[in-house]
């Protein structure tokens, strides 16, 4: 097999859970193939390059190898390689994020009655 759909690669290759899910994003312009945005039926093959946008998530891969059956995780790992820039993008919004949660430390519960009563009141003066 030399080339396969976009969506049933993005499938195989685990980036997203189901092939509907993975159609809807490419529809949506999170995808792009060699940058250029895509269909769902774009045919991907080995050596080119995908953006996918997931969430706050931006992958940048190459495509190694094609396939349309999804398999365990460390078969999808091999279908790409991400560039060292899309790595190191991604574990530093990771360690931000880790660091805006430390900070901003939320509740571990919901206020209760009281508490409520408190904030009615405070936010009506």
């Amino acid at each position: 097999m030399t080339e396969t759909r976009i969506d049933k690669w993005l499938w195989a290759a685990r980036f997203f859970k189901t092939r509907s899910l993975a159609q809807t994003a490419v529809r949506g312009g999170h995808v792009e193939v060699n940058g250029q945005a895509c269909k769902p039926a774009r045919s991907v093959r080995a050596g080119d390059q995908l953006t996918i946008q997931k969430g706050e998530l931006r992958f940048e891969i190459e495509v190694l190898g094609v396939s349309d059956r999804r398999g365990s995780a460390t078969v999808a790992q091999t279908l790409y390689a991400e560039s060292e820039a899309s790595i190191q993008r991604r574990e530093a919004r990771a360690e931000q994020r880790r660091l805006e949660r430390e900070q901003g430390s939320p509740r571990s519960r919901r206020p209760d009655k009281r508490e409520r009563r408190r904030i009615r009141a405070f936010l009506d003066q």
